[in-house]
């Protein structure tokens, strides 16, 4: 096809071809042509390019071939020379002038044809008059033109006139005539081509809309009849635009042309009410029609006139409709009232007007006005309610029977009551809580109105009314409640009346249908209401008979209602129910037989309503209360069903006695027997008895071919049923029909579990029914049985049963093949679809082969359209159904075969139903179909390419098989072959053709078919030409291609944002003509033709369709679509994303113009003032459900910045981005913007947007509360809308804010009080204390928790703090003021909430339960919840139980378990105070309790719910709740009682154990912390026991046991051990950070001695906590129970934790773990164990076994894993053991050696930090008090010290590390000589001066001293100064022998005095402060 690709064709190549190839070479080229065209100067060749395009016209160009062409001439001639443009004229002319008519020549005339209509339109007046010649010419060849050729002129009619515009007046008539008769036309598309023609006729002919009007409307009028939906749509927009054009262009008009007929707005709608009333009769013949009482207007007229009202107004815009409403709507409702009685002759057509006037109510209203305006049109629909409501009340009371109104009259009025109901209704739904003024607002009065209206006569006006009064609960929840009680109320006091008990039922019903749309229900309190009266209706049924029918209807239309509530409800009153169920049936056959025999015609039409509405009942408890279907309750309902099924086998003898007054009770009763049994197991009934009736009713003729409507009143039980969707008023149909269609599924059901021996008899029975009937009947019969078997082979096959014998096979397939050879094409379908079922039934590959073998050879023989028809579906169905007929030979056949027919061109039917079934192969066959796709793909490119347009079921079927075509291909097509590229180009060049069809489901086919290309060879795809055609069409005004396009669009969307936000920009800006899309003719109100990208990009055109759209699944793929593009685009078009959520939240929510009494009835010239205004802003009056979803977008849109990077949270950074580059952007600088936006959602009248918006500025302040203000250094950027937040959050907290709203603005704050920043939020926002302290109520327990918190952390941090600067101090006392604060809002009520708090924890307690245990609970509810509301309490308890555990546990901590209150002791903990208890008198409490007894009990409460849920949290469970029960432990085990009654008891054993699961379960370090601060605690009450009964047995002065674990023998037992249990927790701890502390590992393979670990940050941490744990374990043992058991593992643990974690760190620092290992070694070597006299001696053995446990294992350690080892840690740990065990350990003389040769090593270290800490561990060890200890070590070391510190006198320190060695050495030495022996000391001290004076510096070296020497100056005299008074005779000795000294130290001394002189004179001078660092040391020493 490449070859394709020139300016000219490639006529070498073409010859080539055959003869389709050439069709498809040549259409590729065109369109390729017509692609390059455009962007031409000038055309080269334009004479070769004219003669090639003209030889095309000769060459019968099929249609899509024949557009391309003459689109090609009009684009050559507009960008060339447009001098041979005549002879293409003349030439066109002389080929529609041909004489011959043959049917090849066709084509070729079509061509012509088409060819002048795109040159006018493309050159218009440049042709000069030639358009006379051309439109004479053509509208004679119109005359003997067949459909074909009367379609295209035309269409091609319609683009002359386009072209030319006013210039073709001379020929407007001539044209008009000819249009006129083809608008009457058989064929359907030269009927909407005729009026395309007159749309485009009337732009310029203006009689059509002044003098014609009457005849175009007549003609209109007469087009409908016998219409199909296209010609409907094109028909009503020629219609409703002529009239529009003739009431808005009146004024234009008539002073140019005074003869002109004016028309006002009355007349035209009188026009439109003559149509819809009349039809297109004359007015003498329809009114004489009316009078006989036989209307002639057709419901296809009547549709038509519908969609026209809907069209002029829509034409004529919104803000046309707001100042006209009224007389609109009162012309609108008069199309249905009293005025046209005799009009609607059956119920049929009144259903019908009724709809068509709720279509132009809810099209015009729903789709045109905003919400002010809707609003105002609900109050016009009202007062229009009231004054009908009014004159019935009128007629009903006027006492003169010769003036009152009859019956009928009534009747009739009753169809403007039901359509406006419904309208209000609707409207107030759509509104949802926006329509909250409207019900509010008194002076109009809704809801008295509606409720007034109830009481109407008509049963369907009082449905409609309690169905209006379902869709005001459902928009607003608030009035669910009241309307009922006032209902029930009302049902209640007028139970005498027959129209109060019906209409107040209906209205309850539907009222408790609306519950389960409202988030917070309703209470469970008024079930038992309602149950009570349904209950009292039903027993005082039989004390009036003139009410017993609707007392028996509304008692079980009330019952069966309730059970749309839920079990939670209908469990209560189930006993009650069933009883109720079992009485309203017969107890035995024998009681039914009696009750045959004494009942009379009324009493059984009450019997059969009672039953039906009783078996409604049960059926809605199926369906809404299946949980509550026990065996129990089952074996209770089976009892009244066999009687049920024996009353049914009576019906007919009982109607037959009685008549027709049980003609509707006998169907309603079966209908409802039938939809129940078919939602039971066939096992709980009788199938036999059901089976002898079913057949009869499922070949009940009752359906005939008209097409009925349904209504509410059908049905009011769907009155309170799930509504279907897109359905906004239950629609039922008739029960004569409904009952068919239940018989039929039933049948198909009860029939499959019938016995094999049956099913024959039955089968035979139901072909002798259809033999026995004929014509139209038999058809219908034949219908339903095939229906009806069809069913039953679905049920039979999907529980895998078998057909049985032989005979039963042959009687089921002669029943459906006479099915295939009906001339009705439904029931073809249905005989072709029980076919394949049976088939795939009897699995037997020799039937289904025969199967298909009959239809091959009826396919082969057979001309008629019906046998192949059928037959060639029947072989789709057979392998759509078996997967495969068995065979590729089968296969071949079945292509062959539907290939053939696909080309049958004299039967479209034919083609349509083979491409069909070729379809289903297709989708059936998938891999198996590959060798045929190539064949298949070119016989649909032949067929599109040559079937005419107005064949669209072919083209749709072409459609669907090529769209299966490319899904078996699949990612196939993504390859390079010559094959694959030529499969791809053919599905190219087919979707190419399928989007210049005229037919919007072909497009949408095309679209999708290029859909499923993109996803699977996205690069062959042209993306840009793709979004072209998708925004051209993405507003059509037909529903499936919207859908085709969105569906691609989101799709796209997901890969390729970006590109297809660009190329639809590009597309409209390239588009010279103004392009709006939506332009394409069609009928869809909602839709808005000025949507305009230009300006608002594809994303607003997406959301301004979003507005207007009300298809659900539509408006799913537009909010999908705008997500995808927001994810991949916000961050990069932030400013514009923004600009689009602020337009759409800042939009005007409409005017409220509706019915302004300013305006003048008969003014009509102000009609189309306003379109200026409303197409100056890009959204016009944005419903609510938008600007939600806009909100949302900005919370998404933070969303992305935020992982975008946080730039966009830092305005100073931000600010110098935008400075270097203006094109970046910043969410920050749109700070404002969001809080604009966030306020104007929060504070809207819509409910669901305010809580967008709270959940919006949430988000905001969230962000943002961190953000600094650079401006003012210590504010956050959010403290200037301080304002408007608060101004956002009051309006939350007004009385009659729905609570869902207030609990969102509670969250708010909770989030600004306890989240992250939460002081600044708290300063933020606490200054509005009216609201503060209101959403306190509910989140008290979230701020005690802070508060609480804090003050601990502040206490804390100033126990810890030595000194703090001025500004930390003016920071910690903001922070102790907002903590205070916070503590301040709670404090006042702490007494009450402490006591709610108890109560609901009492409540979670008992609702955590087991089943088992269910009788536990209190019988009458729980302090917060009914016992009817206890399933729906549970999820409110398991939301919030953990932070109110946690607040209590931190209470009584702050009280010390002190029982404060009086009357504390006075509540049984059982039932605390709740709500409900509250004001109750203390005397009809519980007993008195101890205070000891409410501590016990609280105590336990607290801790029996922390461990049940602790010890089996499900793997789900929140974190949070994890980490508040171990906080509520930790705060718990604070105060002395309760550490009391765990650290005597085995319960601290059993927490422990706990603890331990729990660790093993949850990673979390956070989690795992917590639970060992617990364990600590828990071991500090046992360590507080064991310390209480030591101190009383030495009170007591007793001889008693050991106190501690291990008691005498030292023994622990596993499992009662508190030590055992610590030991393993801990442990467990340990190994899982360090696994080679595991003794069984450490001598396998996989763990060997390695180079030290340094563990993270967390892992540090938990192991520290556990190494301070164990170093208390030793408190809680006996002395033989710590040696024993205890102390050799706590030791093995610590100094391996010290030794694998000894990792060498910069500066010395030491690890959190070595650090926590020494602590632990400390405090276990110091323990007073050590000292005791029955454990000294074992401790002393066992701590010398330690002695070679502190050096690194060299042994195994490669070196250089030894560097790393920490030697300061080491160091110290041999310090720390040397300084705290006794000299029995440490003096050993191996041991000394080690530790000796250890500080050697460390002195001779290069590293001047290991050399540092080993001075002063040795200075420790010097200092000892035992000589035995410190000797030795002075012995060997000081030597070595003196010689390092005179090595120094020639190397000088050269930076600060070294000389504080230096120092600390000097120190050493000088701490030496206070300890060394009188006769040693002058030794050391003549040792010592001399270093010390050598690092002494004249006064003219200090100068150009480095800092370390001057330093090392200032040390060595400051030592100097105190040695020598202290030594005097040693330093005078030493100085009379050294002169040199003596004088190099006089000279440091006098320069040490002048610089003391200079440091006091600038000591008046400058006051340095101190030092504002704290350095935190721990001293292990």
């Amino acid at each position: 096809m490449e070859l394709a690709h020139s300016l000219l064709l490639n006529e070498e190549v073409y010859k080539q071809l055959g003869e389709f190839q050439k069709a498809e070479f040549v259409f590729e080229w065109l369109q390729f042509l017509e692609k390059l065209l455009p962007v031409t100067d000038r055309v080269k060749k334009q004479k070769k390019l004219v003669e090639q395009l003209t030889s095309l016209l000769n060459r019968s160009p099929g249609p899509p071939t024949r557009r391309l062409i003459a689109k090609n001439f009009a684009l050559l001639y507009s960008t060339g020379d447009a001098f041979s443009v005549y002879q293409t004229i003349d030439k066109c002319n002389e080929l529609i002038r041909s004489k011959d008519d043959s049917p090849s020549y066709l084509p070729t005339k079509l061509a012509a044809v088409v060819c002048l209509g795109y040159l006018y339109k493309k050159l218009g007046r440049i042709l000069g008059n030639s358009f006379t010649d051309t439109i004479g010419n053509v509208l004679k060849a119109m005359k003997n033109a067949e459909s074909q050729g009367r379609y295209e002129i035309m269409l091609s009619l319609e683009n002359i006139l386009n072209g030319l515009g006013a210039a073709a007046i001379p020929c407007h008539r001539d044209i008009y005539k000819a249009a006129r008769s083809c608008l009457m036309d058989r064929s359907m598309a030269v009927r909407c081509a005729a009026a395309k023609c007159l749309l485009e006729l009337q732009n310029e002919a203006v009689f059509m809309w002044s003098t014609d009007l009457d005849s175009v409307a007549t003609l209109c009028f007469k087009s409908f009849e016998g219409s199909n939906y296209d010609v409907r749509i094109a028909v009503s927009k020629l219609l409703g635009t002529v009239l529009a054009t003739a009431v808005t262009s009146k004024q234009a008009t008539a002073s140019a042309r005074p003869n002109v007929r004016k028309l006002s707005l009355e007349e035209a709608m009188e026009l439109l009410g003559t149509g819809f009333l009349r039809g297109s009769s004359g007015f003498l013949r329809a009114s004489g029609d009316i009078l006989k009482g036989t209307s002639s207007v057709s419901r296809d007229v009547r549709v038509g006139v519908t969609q026209t009202y809907v069209v002029f107004v829509s034409t004529l815009r919104g803000q046309w409709l707001e100042t006209n409403f009224s007389a609109f709507l009162s012309h609108v409702l008069d199309l249905v009232s009293q005025a046209h009685p005799k009009v609607y002759q059956t119920q049929m057509d009144a259903i019908c007007c009724r709809r068509c006037v709720s279509f132009i109510l809810r099209a015009t209203i729903g789709g045109l006005l905003g919400e002010k305006a809707q609003i105002a049109a609900a109050k016009e629909i009202c007062q229009a309610i009231w004054k009908m409501k009014k004159v019935v009340d009128a007629v009903m009371s006027d006492g003169n029977l010769e003036t009152r109104i009859g019956t009928t009259d009534i009747t009739v009025s009753q169809h403007v009551l039901v359509c406006a109901l419904q309208e209000l209704g609707s409207l107030i739904h759509g509104l949802g809580t926006t329509a909250a003024p409207l019900l509010q607002d008194s002076s109009t009065g809704v809801l008295d109105t509606v409720i007034s209206v109830i009481l109407h006569p008509s049963v369907s006006v009082r449905l409609t009314a309690a169905w209006c009064l379902r869709c005001i609960a459902v928009a607003l929840p608030s009035y669910v409640s009241p309307l009922l009680d006032r209902c029930v109320e009302r049902l209640s006091a007028l139970k005498s009346s027959p129209e109060a008990v019906t209409g107040y039922s209906f209205a309850t019903a539907a009222l408790l249908g609306a519950v389960r749309y409202c988030p917070l229900g309703i209470s469970h309190g008024k079930g038992k209401v309602i149950m009570t009266v349904a209950e009292d209706l039903l027993c005082s049924a039989s004390q009036n008979s003139r009410i017993a029918m609707q007392r028996t209807q509304a008692g079980w239309l009330l019952i069966a209602a309730l059970m749309t509530l839920g079990p939670a409800v209908v469990q209560h009153h189930l006993p009650r129910i069933l009883l109720l169920w079992k009485c309203v049936f017969p107890l035995s056959p024998k009681d039914l037989e009696t009750e045959k025999s004494r009942g009379d015609s009324f009493t059984w039409q009450v019997t059969l309503e009672g039953r039906a509405g009783a078996l409604c009942a049960i059926k809605s408890f199926v369906s809404y209360c299946a949980g509550l279907l026990t065996d129990e309750v089952i074996q209770r309902l089976l009892p009244p069903l066999p009687c049920a099924v024996d009353l049914l086998t009576q019906l007919p003898s009982l109607c037959k006695l009685y008549g027709n007054p049980l003609k509707t009770s006998s169907v309603v009763y079966r209908l409802k027997l039938y939809e129940l049994l078919a939602v039971l197991p066939p096992k709980t009934y009788e199938v036999a008895k059901i089976m002898s009736v079913v057949p009869l009713d499922a070949l009940n003729p009752h359906s005939d071919s008209r097409r009925t409507g349904g209504s509410l009143e059908y049905d009011p039980h769907s009155i309170y049923d799930k509504v279907a969707e897109g359905d906004s008023v239950p629609k039922p149909l008739p029960p004569t029909i409904l009952v068919i269609s239940a018989a039929a599924h039933l049948f198909g059901v009860i029939f499959s579990h019938t016995a094999e021996s049956q099913r024959l008899q039955v089968l035979e029975q139901l072909l002798d029914s259809i033999k026995q009937t004929k014509g139209s009947r038999q058809q219908i019969v034949q219908l339903n049985v095939v229906s009806a078997c069809s069913s039953f082979l679905k049920h039979l096959a999907s529980c895998k049963g078998s057909l049985g014998p032989e005979e039963v096979k042959k009687a089921a397939l002669n029943l459906v093949m006479g099915a295939l050879e009906s001339s009705n094409p439904l029931l073809r379908c249905a005989g072709a679809e029980s076919l394949a079922r049976l088939a795939q039934l009897v699995a037997d590959s020799a039937f289904t082969a025969g199967l298909a073998q009959v239809s091959f050879d009826r396919l082969k023989s057979a001309r008629d359209v019906v046998s192949r028809t059928s037959h060639s579906l029947a072989l789709g169905c057979l392998y759509r159904y078996l997967g495969g007929i068995g065979s590729t030979q089968h296969l071949n056949a079945c292509v062959g075969i539907l290939y053939t027919l696909s080309q049958d061109s004299t039967s479209p039917d034919v083609q349509a139903w083979a491409l069909h079934a070729l379809t289903l192969i297709i989708d059936s066959a998938g891999p198996l179909y590959h060798v045929h796709v190539e064949p298949t793909l070119s016989l649909v490119l032949m067929l599109l390419l040559t079937v005419p347009p107005a064949y669209a079921e072919v083209h749709q079927s072409l459609g669907r098989c090529l769209n299966a075509l490319i899904t078996t291909l699949g990612p196939e097509l993504q390859g390079s072959t010559t094959t694959v590229s030529a499969l791809r180009t053919s599905c190219l060049l087919g979707c190419a053709v399928m989007q210049d069809n005229p037919d919007c489901l072909v497009q949408a086919q095309a679209i999708s078919c290029l859909q499923q290309l993109h996803m699977f060879a996205p690069r062959h795809v042209n993306l840009s030409s793709l979004v072209s055609c998708l925004c051209v069409n993405f507003c059509s005004s037909y529903l499936l291609l919207r859908r085709a396009v969105l569906a691609c669009l989101r799709q796209l969307a997901q890969r390729e944002a970006a590109e297809v936000s660009e190329h639809a920009v590009a597309f409209v800006k390239d588009t010279r003509e103004d392009f709006t899309p939506g332009n394409t003719s069609g009928f869809h109100p909602r839709v808005s033709h000025h949507i305009n990208i230009r300006e608002i990009g594809l994303e607003g055109a997406l959301l301004s369709l979003l507005d207007k759209e009300v298809d659900q699944r539509l408006c799913q793929d537009i909010r999908e679509t705008l997500s995808h593009m927001l994810t991949s685009m916000a961050v990069e078009k932030l400013s514009f994303w923004l600009k689009l959520c602020k337009d759409v939240l800042a939009s005007s929510a409409g005017k409220s113009g509706v019915g302004k009494e300013e305006v003048a009835k008969g003014d009509d010239e102000s009609v189309l003032t306003s379109e200026s205004d409303e197409t100056s802003h890009p959204f016009i009056n944005p419903r609510w459900p938008t600007r939600v979803f806009a909100a949302e977008c900005v919370c998404r849109i933070i969303s992305q910045c935020e992982n975008a990077g946080s730039t966009h949270f830092d305005v100073t950074l931000a600010q110098e981005r935008k400075q270097r580059d203006s094109r970046d952007d910043f969410l920050v600088l749109h700070l404002a913007d969001l809080i604009r936006m966030a306020f104007m959602a929060a504070t809207d009248h819509s409910d669901q947007l305010r809580l967008s918006g709270l959940q919006t500025l949430l988000i905001v302040v969230r962000k943002f509360a961190a953000v600094p203000e650079p401006e003012f250094p210590g504010h956050v950027i959010l403290e200037q809308y301080q304002a408007n937040v608060g101004a956002a959050l009051r309006p939350a907290f007004t009385p009659e804010t729905p609570p869902d709203v207030t609990a969102k603005a509670c969250q708010f704050i909770q989030n600004c009080c306890t989240g992250i920043n939460s002081r600044k939020s708290f300063d933020l926002f606490s200054s509005d204390k009216k609201i503060y302290e209101i959403s306190c109520l509910s989140i008290f327990e979230q701020i005690y928790i802070v508060a609480v918190e804090r003050q601990k952390n502040q206490s804390g941090g100033h126990k810890q703090s030595l000194r703090i600067t001025d500004s930390t101090d003016e920071s910690c006392s903001d922070a102790t003021s907002s903590a205070n604060g916070l503590l301040d809002l709670v404090q006042a009520d702490l007494g009450t909430l402490s006591k709610l708090w108890l109560a609901a924890l009492q409540d979670f307690a008992l609702l955590t339960l087991p089943s088992e245990y269910a009788s536990q609970l209190p019988v009458e509810g729980g302090a917060f919840y009914a016992a009817e509301t206890i399933e729906n309490a549970r999820p409110y308890y398991q939301n919030s139980w953990s932070l109110i555990l946690y607040a209590t546990a931190l209470w009584l901590t702050s009280t010390g378990f002190i029982v404060v209150d009086p009357d504390e002791g006075l509540t049984n903990l059982s039932r605390p105070v709740t709500p409900t208890t509250m004001c109750q008198d203390s005397s009809s409490r519980a007993a008195v309790k101890s205070p000891e007894d409410v501590n016990t009990d609280r105590f336990h409460l607290i801790l029996g719910i922390s461990v049940e849920f602790l010890c089996s949290p499900r793997s789900d469970a929140a974190m949070d709740n994890i980490t508040a029960c171990l906080h509520a432990l930790q705060a718990l085990l604070d105060v002395p009682w309760p550490r009391a009654k765990v650290g005597g008891d085995q319960l601290g054993v059993e927490l422990l154990n706990v603890l331990h699961r729990l660790i093993l379960t949850r990673e979390l370090p956070d989690i795992q912390l917590a639970a060992l601060e617990v364990v600590q605690q828990i071991l500090f009450a046992s360590q507080e026991h064991v310390r209480e009964k030591r101190r009383s047995a030495e009170a007591e002065k007793e001889t008693l046991p050991e106190f501690g674990e291990g008691k005498d023998t030292g023994g622990l037992v596993p499992g009662k051990s508190l030590v055992f249990a610590t030991l393993e927790l801990c442990v467990c701890i340990l190994v899982r950070q360090l696994p080679q502390l595991n003794p069984k590992l450490t001598g396998s393979f996989t763990v060997k001695d390695g180079k030290p670990q340094l563990l993270s940050e967390n892992g540090s941490k938990l192991v520290s906590a556990a190494l301070v744990i164990l170093s208390d374990v030793p408190a809680v043992c006996s002395p033989e129970g710590m040696i024993v058991s205890v102390l050799p593992t706590i030791l093995y643990l610590i100094i391996g934790v010290l030794r694998e974690t000894a990792v060498k760190l910069p500066d010395g620092q030491l690890p959190l773990t070595v650090t926590a290992s020494l602590q632990a070694l400390k405090g276990l070597l110091s323990s007073p164990m050590a000292q005791a006299e029955k454990s000294k001696t074992a401790w002393t053995d066992l701590l010398r076994s330690l002695r070679g446990c502190f050096h690194p294992p060299a042994r195994y350690m490669p070196a250089p894993f030894l560097q790393e080892f920490d030697e300061v840690g080491l160091l110290t740990a041999i310090t720390v053991f040397i300084l705290s065990t006794s000299p029995e350990v440490t003096a050993i003389e191996c041991l000394q050696k080690r530790c000796i040769e250890k500080f050697k090593l460390a002195l001779d270290s290069k590293d001047p930090v290991v050399q540092l800490k080993c001075y002063q561990l040795l200075h420790s060890i010097f200092q000892h008090s035992s000589r035995a200890i410190s000797h030795p070590y002075i012995h060997s070391l000081a030597s070595s010290i003196v010689r390092k510190l005179q090595e120094t006198e020639k190397t000088k320190p050269e930076n600060s590390a070294e000389l504080q060695v230096v120092q600390e050495g000097i120190k050493v030495v000088t701490a030496l000589t206070a300890v060394a022996d009188e006769e040693h000391r002058a030794h050391l001290v003549a040792c010592i001066l001399p270093i010390l004076i050598s690092f002494l510096l004249a006064e003219n070296e200090l100068v150009l001293a480095t800092n370390s020497a001057r330093n090392l100056h200032e040390f060595a005299l400051q030592n100097l100064m105190q040695i020598g008074p202290q030594y005097s005779s040693v330093f005078k000795k030493l100085m009379a022998s050294s002169p040199t000294m003596k004088a190099r130290l006089e000279s440091a001394v006098k320069g040490n005095q002048e610089s003391i002189k200079v440091k006091t004179t600038s000591k008046h001078v400058k006051n340095p402060g101190k030092s504002s660092s704290i350095q935190l040391k721990t001293n292990f020493l």
